[in-house]
């Protein structure tokens, strides 16, 4: 999953040069959503226009965590598992089957690395963290059967869906939240508004940026670090930004770390401590590449990011407890940074 692991802060200076304070106020709002808190600041020359704009951002939102949550057993999604079985294709909604379509074309441009259909294996590794104990060897054998992207049959003009493998379970953690963030800024812009930030869990997605300045400024604080302060920043205008690591959902047994982005081929959580920030044109492209990107690696990572221009990736990782850093793409090692 696509889960913001690194200490996420967002500093946004007060507006000035080309507009007053009297044209357009900052706002902020807040809702749970997906499981996280979704945050939605922006500028609008009333509170009015400001609540508008935001109630029409969270209500796409909420419409979405409807249609795509895996722990809602009433969701589309999960509707979807229980009834796609082989030989019955079932017809979704438009958003399902974009998000399906997006994660079957990462899915194929990264051998695999990322994969919906990881589900059943998650789902173990989920049961593991809460008991501290390895899925049993069994249970997960099982659970790996049941997994595989190219069993996810789609048919474009019907729009519709059938799983070919018994127990398919999707998951679509690593790529929903940005997807949200997407489909809310086209809210609040359709509402009038377009100088605004999305944070979903940390999955963000910006437009245009705060008056009088080059872009929103977001700092990541280091991975490994305690205090949480920033120690690189990015601005971003337009664009998204997403990280993927194990800073907080992870489990250590029998001496060993385990994080809860799991590899869809082994179906093992990752052991190497990770971070992985990837800037994109959009959220669901930021979201999904740092998941995939974080089960690759560094060489994988930088193979498949080369096949997505105008992205970029900084890959931390702690090794024989030293951080190092590798970048690729788009400079990411800080500073004013607004994609074109």
């Amino acid at each position: 999953m696509a889960i913001v692991q690194w200490i996420v802060w967002i500093g946004v200076l007060l507006a000035t040069a080309d507009v007053t304070a009297e044209d357009l106020r900052r706002y902020e709002f807040s809702q749970v959503h997906m499981g996280v808190p979704f945050r939605v600041t922006l500028y609008a020359p009333t509170k009015a226009v400001a609540n508008r704009a935001a109630t029409a951002a969270f209500a796409r939102i909420g419409k979405l965590d409807g249609i795509l949550s895996d722990y809602n057993r009433e969701s589309e999604l999960m509707r979807l598992c229980r009834s796609a079985k082989p030989g019955r294709p079932v017809r979704v909604s438009e958003e399902l089957f974009t998000v399906l379509a997006r994660a079957a074309v990462i899915s194929n441009r990264s051998d695999g690395a990322f994969d919906v259909s990881v589900g059943p294996v998650v789902k173990l590794w989920r049961r593991a963290r809460r008991r501290k104990r390895l899925p049993d060897p069994d249970d997960l054998t099982a659970a790996k059967r049941a997994v595989g992207y190219g069993a996810i049959r789609m048919d474009k003009k019907k729009r519709t869906v059938e799983l070919l493998k018994t127990g398919m379970l999707l998951d679509l953690g690593g790529i929903a939240k940005g997807y949200a963030g997407d489909e809310a800024l086209k809210a609040l812009r359709k509402a009038g508004v377009s100088r605004v930030l999305i944070d979903g869990g940390g999955d963000i997605v910006v437009g245009d940026p705060p008056p009088g300045k080059p872009g929103w400024r977001i700092g990541v604080a280091k991975l490994g670090a305690e205090d949480g302060l920033p120690s690189r920043y990015f601005t971003l205008k337009n664009a998204a930004v997403a990280t993927s690591g194990d800073a907080f959902q992870a489990v250590e047994i029998g001496g060993q770390r385990y994080s809860h982005i799991v590899d869809p081929k082994t179906g093992v959580g990752l052991t190497i401590r990770s971070s992985v920030t990837v800037v994109a044109r959009d959220g669901m492209t930021a979201d999904v590449l740092a998941s995939a990107v974080s089960v690759l690696g560094r060489c994988g990572g930088a193979g498949l990011m080369a096949k997505f221009p105008g992205t970029g990736v900084s890959i931390v990782v702690i090794e024989s407890g030293i951080v190092r850093e590798y970048a690729f793409g788009k400079r990411l090692s800080g500073g004013v940074e607004p994609p074109e």
